[in-house]
């Protein structure tokens, strides 16, 4: 019989948890259903514990987002005893195909912002795959790179050695922004490396926060910073079903926030360009680049690494595209794609305690990172489906012996009330979503702010079928590899009227 590594192995490990999950509720459900609603009204209260244990700390980032966001970040930094003048910013733009008004209003908001653009360094990557990329990018040279310090076009071919994506995409930029830095003699620690969607908005001050961060930061080559990431571009215009999902991936953000113990980076987001050299770049083979990159740098500096939350704002597209179902299948699409972050597990695993295990790092540290990996992935998977789906059935497979009980008679209600507590959360959120939406297009009437607000009761449906499903297959294709595995997948953009 050939043996199993231990990598293949964790590979296993997540879906078969989650399976194993599934099938014991299931066949408790049917064989002793009174266990089952035990286990259910048990693991129901757990979440709901949980639930305002998180909300405790949504509060806390969200009285400093209010706090932060209103800080004129620039004049702070002109207070500084170090020259920001001396720090230079690179922008990095990868594309696949995306419309020509879709680069040109990110270049836009670039020049926007309140920092000298000459002190900017814009990469805009395309694909040799992507026939259009070229006359794209001679139109975006020709009109703005009199603004910027450089703006560096690259194409990219992927290789044999490389999966087709973001991340090889990233790989082939940073190989050709080191030729460039290298003969502009710029000093690796003076640069700052913003990685970002190519429709990524910026915040006007987050250049300037993000500055202020890295110079006042006692190790800044030691730490990635983390924005918020608001879905404000197309929100008005999406669909309310996608609105949700969109804005409950910024609220877990939010949350996470004030947590930068389990903080790791995500979407668009900023790091030091020296980090990035010394772990050798962006990984080439992987979809999840966006989070890896920060697990390299905890890697090779022995855990001696952070993630710094700024609550100052980038704002992305939903998925929406202005074709309902397609953008439903995008989105689930989207979900799926960010659910297989559980690619990262494996990896953990042999450089943390395997056979590449970095043993400087300190135990607790890998052991804490590990946990929340797989802890995170395995409730995004089972809770909404085990709370708002499998719950119900061993009340349906009662015997009618079981079903006099007091206890069978009064577990509905025990878990109504449980859900109405958890609405609390759902109410919280729908005011706090409605600070953070931009101003209303005169195209939409007074009518959708109700809208905006009773949007959220879609929220549990939300959490099933664009939460757990896609979490279970992702770690399914996992746990099936070979053919089943995902390759990346680049959301739809088109600008919306």
């Amino acid at each position: 019989m050939k043996k199993i590594d231990s990598h293949r192995l964790i590979e296993l490990f997540p879906a078969s948890i989650v399976w194993l999950t599934f099938l014991a509720a299931l066949v408790l459900s049917f064989v002793k259903p009174i266990w089952a609603v035990y286990f259910i009204i048990v693991f129901s209260v757990y979440w709901i514990v949980r639930l305002f244990y998180m909300m405790i700390w949504l509060f806390i980032s969200w009285f400093k987002f209010r706090r932060e966001i209103k800080i004129n970040w620039f004049e702070r930094l002109k207070g500084l005893p170090k020259d920001y003048l001396d720090y230079y910013h690179v922008i990095t733009l990868p594309t696949l195909k995306e419309p020509y008004e879709v680069v040109e209003r990110t270049f836009e908001e670039l020049l926007k912002c309140e920092y000298p653009a000459n002190k900017m360094i814009i990469v805009l990557g395309g694909e040799a795959r992507d026939p259009g990329f070229p006359a794209v990018a001679e139109k975006i040279v020709d009109k703005y790179s009199v603004h910027f310090k450089k703006v560096l076009v690259t194409i990219h071919t992927v290789g044999p050695d490389e999966l087709p994506g973001k991340g090889s995409n990233v790989h082939y930029m940073e190989e050709r922004l080191k030729e460039f830095i290298d003969a502009e003699k710029l000093p690796y620690e003076n640069i700052i490396v913003s990685c970002f969607d190519i429709e990524t908005l910026p915040h006007q001050q987050y250049f300037a926060c993000l500055t202020y961060k890295y110079l006042t930061h006692p190790n800044p080559t030691h730490a990635s910073y983390q924005p918020l990431v608001l879905y404000n571009n197309n929100i008005w215009e999406s669909n309310p079903i996608i609105r949700v999902v969109a804005s409950a991936t910024t609220f877990w953000l939010l949350t996470d926030m004030s947590r930068p113990d389990r903080l790791l980076t995500f979407s668009s987001h900023s790091m030091p360009w020296k980090m990035i050299m010394d772990v050798g770049g962006h990984e080439k083979t992987i979809v999840s680049e966006d989070s890896r990159i920060c697990l390299q740098a905890i890697v090779k500096y022995d855990g001696d690494y952070e993630v710094v939350p700024m609550f100052t704002t980038v704002s992305m597209d939903t998925v929406y595209i202005g074709k309902l179902w397609q953008s439903l299948k995008n989105q689930y699409k989207q979900m799926r794609r960010w659910a297989w972050g559980v690619e990262h597990t494996p990896w953990m695993w042999d450089n943390f305690f395997g056979k590449n295990a970095n043993r400087r790092m300190p135990l607790a540290k890998r052991l804490r990172y590990f946990w929340v990996q797989f802890e995170g992935m395995y409730s995004w998977a089972t809770a909404p489906i085990l709370i708002l789906v499998i719950g119900r059935l061993p009340l349906l497979l009662a015997s009618p012996a079981d079903k006099a009980t007091a206890f069978i008679q009064n577990a509905p209600i025990t878990l109504e009330n449980l859900m109405g507590v958890g609405m609390i959360g759902l109410i919280l959120n729908a005011i706090m979503y409605t600070f953070v939406l931009p101003e209303r297009p005169r195209s939409k009437s007074l009518a959708h702010w109700p809208i905006m607000m009773i949007q959220w009761v879609l929220f549990p449906v939300t959490m099933v079928i664009f939460g757990s499903i896609p979490a279970v297959d992702a770690q399914t294709r996992l746990f099936l590899s070979g053919k089943y595995r995902l390759g990346f997948w680049v959301t739809e953009k088109k600008l919306t009227k």
